[in-house]
């Protein structure tokens, strides 16, 4: 396991007025801080869980790139607004195997989320464990980690997240 590595990020996230992207299986959203700094686009889930996710560079605040308008027009031609903040003290650890790969990332989050529209905000705590790239290509493989980590997380009174997201969660879905 590598040493802790702390994040500050800030998401603002977009969707039209009727909540198109999100109805679809879409986020938008803008983020400042981590490695992972700038526009992203996250698709719907696919038949195994996995999302496709799209990046672009941070840009000027207060614009919306039109690559990413672009990359969800099929879904909603509507102007995008600004629906929710999320600020997130990230703690990052990685799952290293023995030459040094990225087996999966762990990361502990402290967040704070505000649904703009309703005026609402709450906080929690919560922890993700995502494959990286040096994870197990079959399907074996993979399910063994999987479980290893659910039970491990679980010995240390983890359990299920209450949303599928971070977003779905402060907006109530």
């Amino acid at each position: 396991m590598s040493a802790p590595e702390p994040r500050e990020l800030d998401s603002r996230y977009f969707d039209s007025d009727e909540y198109a992207l999100g109805r679809a299986g879409y986020a938008v959203r803008r983020r400042t801080g981590g490695p992972d700094e700038g526009w992203h686009v996250k698709g719907p889930r696919d038949a195994e869980g996995a999302r496709v996710e799209l990046h672009w560079p941070l840009g000027a605040e207060g614009e919306i790139p039109d690559a990413v308008t672009a990359a969800v027009a099929h879904v909603s031609v509507s102007r995008l607004t600004f629906i929710a903040r999320i600020l997130n003290n990230r703690t990052a650890s990685y799952l290293l195997d023995d030459a040094g790969g990225v087996v999966a990332e762990f990361v502990d989050d402290r967040v704070t989320a505000t649904d703009v529209r309703r005026g609402t905000s709450a906080s929690w705590r919560e922890w993700e464990f995502e494959l990286g790239p040096a994870a197990p290509t079959d399907a074996t493989g993979r399910s063994r980690l999987l479980s290893a980590a659910t039970e491990a997380v679980a010995a240390v009174g983890g359990r299920i997240a209450a949303s599928d997201s971070k977003l779905g969660r402060t907006l109530g879905l």
